[in-house]
């Protein structure tokens, strides 16, 4: 790839605002970053700014534009983290890399293509993700994903030069099953930073996300003759199916505006049950002080099993997140993390945390299962924690994803005034529900039909509830968070 070295030194762009047809008027209130790092990469590929050019100074371009110099910060650095350009010290910001830009979509449906209605149907098939995932959107209002251009690559290039120019060579063969002790480390030290749990390196198993924690411990539980597991509902579809692919029965538990009813799990008998406490999925709630109490009552007196999922409690905006329930009660709560959220769901790295009686067993279904997980990944991803790289990516995404939370609350106010929001406080995502009588996968279907993707509601539920849609906002900006709300709004009118 090419570098600013093998360029004439001349190549620098000293002004901006009109070079790049740059107008900050243009720009959607809230969004100013999101709107210049895109303006930005769109002057990359489409050649007014060549590899090898140097950005307009920060305090130049803030100037024209009459913004602020942290505005321009930011969007430098939305594209240093995409690898689209280095940070050169006094030399300036350098572009390094083009993005790829795809191309528009024809007007047609191209064949092959699944119609909106096979794609968000009734009764989601065991590959319902899958087909979503991969059905083309102009834009992405899916839950769960996090903001893909912004992976760091520069930093994750930083650290895997590090760990390949220390690794032995015995570095390159078999690991421990259990993860590497370096990634095992530093994961102990994370959980004790950012969540209050203390907890030995060697209680850390590293696993290829929630979703083998989930196939793990189903397989554990079923060799000790249990064949049920309680889900909340509304509740995660994806934790159901990989429940059931290996065997439980997932009754379901009502969630209210405290979380999970513990006297409605009592009733239905599981010895176990996965919840989401700290940031109920899909409904944001948090575990109520008393309900949490009443929960570890409920495992503690009747020997039950808690499955913590703590899908994304790191993203809380209001104040800091509650202290996960395995910091409370180590021996009925397994806890389950992951990078999915914080990094990207394709590095498949996660972490498990159990109780002493389930940890060994938990480690033989590992190793059985895959000998553990790729080793160069783990190392690269215990130097970006040791180094504080992690922690100061998310300082960066908790502002990012903050700003673009305010701007679907606003979008949904003007579009969709009737509908009630749930779920604003943390996360990547939020709940509209609706005070009507009609099908959510229709919504959903009619809205994809238009070029925007979102999750019916109802697929997170077993029994019957309000129509409404999960609507993610970390991996869209805030000018298309407002357009694909709006195409929502024409679409229920």
């Amino acid at each position: 790839m090419p570098r600013s070295k093998d360029v004439p030194a001349d190549r620098s762009k000293t002004s901006g605002s009109d070079f790049l047809q740059l107008n900050a008027a243009d720009a959607p209130a809230g969004g100013l970053s999101d709107w210049l790092a895109q303006r930005l990469r769109l002057a990359v590929s489409d050649g007014r700014l060549a590899v090898g050019d140097r950005l307009p100074a920060t305090r130049t371009l803030a100037e024209e534009l009459r913004v602020s110099r942290g505005v321009v910060t930011e969007a430098y650095q939305r594209l240093i983290e995409d690898g689209h350009a280095v940070g050169r010290g006094r030399a300036g910001t350098v572009v390094v890399a083009a993005p790829v830009v795809a191309a528009a979509p024809a007007p047609a449906r191209p064949a092959g293509r699944l119609p909106p209605d096979a794609v968000f149907t009734a009764e989601p098939g065991d590959d319902v993700f899958d087909t979503v995932r991969a059905a083309p959107a102009r834009i992405d209002l899916s839950p769960g994903t996090p903001d893909l251009a912004s992976f760091p690559r520069a930093a994750w290039l930083r650290a895997e030069r590090r760990v390949l120019g220390s690794l032995a060579a015995t570095g390159f063969g078999y690991g421990d099953p259990r993860g590497a002790p370096e990634l095992r480390h530093a994961v102990a030290k994370w959980l004790a930073r950012n969540r209050g749990i203390t907890v030995g390196p060697d209680e850390v198993l590293i696993v290829s996300g929630t979703a083998q924690t989930l196939g793990l411990l189903a397989r554990v539980l079923g060799d000790r003759g249990l064949d049920e597991v309680a889900v909340e509902d509304p509740g995660s579809l994806g934790a159901r199916q990989h429940l059931r692919y290996w065997g439980m029965r997932t009754p379901p538990v009502p969630v209210d505006a405290d979380g999970i009813r513990v006297d409605d799990l009592r009733a239905c008998g599981a010895r176990a049950v996965v919840v989401t406490p700290a940031h109920q999925f899909p409904t944001g709630v948090v575990l109520g002080g008393g309900r949490r109490r009443e929960l570890m009552r409920w495992a503690a007196d009747g020997g039950g099993l808690i499955i913590e999922d703590d899908y994304d409690a790191e993203h809380r905006y209001d104040r800091p997140p509650v202290p996960a329930l395995r910091s409370m009660l180590p021996e009925h709560v397994c806890y389950a993390g992951s990078v999915s959220k914080l990094l990207a769901p394709a590095l498949r790295t996660g972490w498990v945390v159990a109780p002493p009686e389930l940890h060994g067993a938990l480690v033989n279904a590992k190793r059985f299962t895959d000998l553990g997980n790729a080793g160069l990944p783990q190392l690269v991803l215990a130097d970006l924690m040791e180094t504080g790289e992690l922690e100061r990516r998310l300082r960066q995404l908790r502002k990012r994803h903050r700003a673009r939370r305010d701007a679907m609350i606003r979008a949904i106010g003007t579009y969709l005034p009737g509908a009630a929001v749930q779920g604003a406080a943390a996360g990547l995502h939020l709940t509209i529900t609706f005070d009507a009588d009609f099908a959510d996968t229709d919504l959903a279907a009619a809205a994809f039909a238009r070029g925007v993707k979102a999750q019916p509601l109802s697929w997170t539920r077993q029994r019957p509830g309000r129509p409404g849609l999960v609507l993610g906002y970390a991996a869209s900006t805030a000018t298309e968070i407002a357009e694909g709300v709006a195409v929502i709004g024409s679409v229920l009118a």
